[in-house]
């Protein structure tokens, strides 16, 4: 039985993505251990030390101090166990694959690179030298992994030619899907929920449903999250009174409430990020059962068309009329709730971790 370690800070309580591997690759045969020291600061707050440097002297004691246990822990289990077949490098790991290439040396090391630095940090407004020591930073996690998992074609085309890669959609974990069986009451109402960056293009919603309280549609609207957006879309849609915004939901209680809506919204940017992404909620609110609406770029277009709604990216008014369509037509909406909740079983932990279980197991 081939033997992974799962090595690093990531926190799958926050990011489930490398939780949904590690479940993926057990149902697919491997035997897989973790080694997790949960590193607590989100996707921003780390782009945030990226952005600001005078910042990373905190980030790094930090870092240090995990660095420093799971070293520790690491060389017991070898010492223990033998080297493992590989170790899985979990989201957001620039700088655990660094430390993993020091420890386990000649053992192959994949990396799960869902987020480029320096492509993040610009779509999040920097510029200049910082971006370029990030993609610095990409450069050299990538050239310490042996296999690196991206998301999309479009984030693999960004690796050089000679960088090994394997394209692993993100997936749902189970308590997406479970949340859509135990909903036993009737979805309704529209649900965004993740940051207000530009990636996510809430203006576009925002103005999408101030466009359908203009026609007199009203539905219950729930707004989640936080960003650099967040405070110009609020002043957009303040006079909505059919509209609820709640900063921060636990995740143990987010599927649950997703899973209470009829439809659930995507991203809707046109920022050169956003066109190269299918977003993680995209892939839960389908688990969910909800009808899905998300922008019409190739990547989207590519894996979930079958599943979703589509609209031309920063478009309002198609948003607009999209969403009307679903909430005045009954049939259509039990029509793309269906064709949604059908789609998602290709998105099962152990569907999308196939591929890597396959690679695995030639090593």
């Amino acid at each position: 039985m081939t033997h992974i370690l799962a090595f690093g800070t990531y926190n799958s309580r926050k990011h489930p993505r490398v939780g949904i591997l590690i479940d993926g690759l057990r149902r697919n045969g491997c035997e897989v251990t973790e080694i997790n020291r949960p590193l607590n600061i989100s996707t921003a707050g780390r782009v945030e030390v990226l952005k600001h440097p005078w910042k990373l002297f905190g980030f790094a004691r930090t870092l240090l101090s995990l660095w420093r246990q799971l070293s520790k822990d690491a060389r017991i289990w070898v010492r223990e166990n033998g080297r493992p077949d590989a170790v899985l490098i979990g989201y957001m790991g620039h700088f655990d694959v660094l430390l993993a290439h020091h420890i386990f040396h000649s053992t192959p090391l994949i990396l799960d690179h869902l987020i480029f630095a320096g492509d993040t940090a610009k779509d999040r407004g920097a510029d200049g030298v910082k971006v370029r020591l990030l993609n610095k930073l990409d450069r050299m996690a990538i050239d310490a992994a042996t296999l690196v998992l991206v998301d999309t074609e479009e984030h693999q085309a960004m690796l050089q030619h000679d960088d090994q890669s394997l394209v692993v959609p993100v997936g749902a974990t189970d308590e997406w899907f479970q949340a859509q069986h135990s909903n036993t009451g009737e979805q309704e109402g529209v649900i965004f929920f993740g940051l207000y960056t530009p990636l996510q293009g809430t203006t576009v919603i925002a103005e999408a449903l101030v466009l359908l309280a203009k026609e007199g549609i009203r539905p219950r609207i729930t707004m989640i999250g936080t960003g650099q957006d967040y405070p110009k879309v609020r002043s957009r849609l303040e006079q909505l009174d059919n509209v609820k915004f709640i900063e921060w939901v636990e995740p143990e209680e987010l599927p649950g409430m997703v899973a209470s809506h009829a439809i659930s919204l995507g991203i809707f940017s046109t920022t050169p990020k956003g066109l190269r992404v299918v977003p993680n909620k995209v892939y839960q609110s389908m688990a969910a059962g909800c009808a899905v609406v998300t922008s019409d770029t190739p990547p989207q277009r590519r894996a979930v068309s079958d599943g979703v709604t589509l609209v031309p990216p920063g478009d309002a008014r198609s948003l607009a009329d999209t969403l009307k369509n679903l909430i005045t037509d009954r049939s259509a909406l039990l029509e793309a709730e269906q064709k949604s909740s059908g789609s998602a079983v290709r998105f099962t932990a152990s569907e999308v971790s196939r591929p890597l279980a396959s690679w695995l197991q030639q090593l």
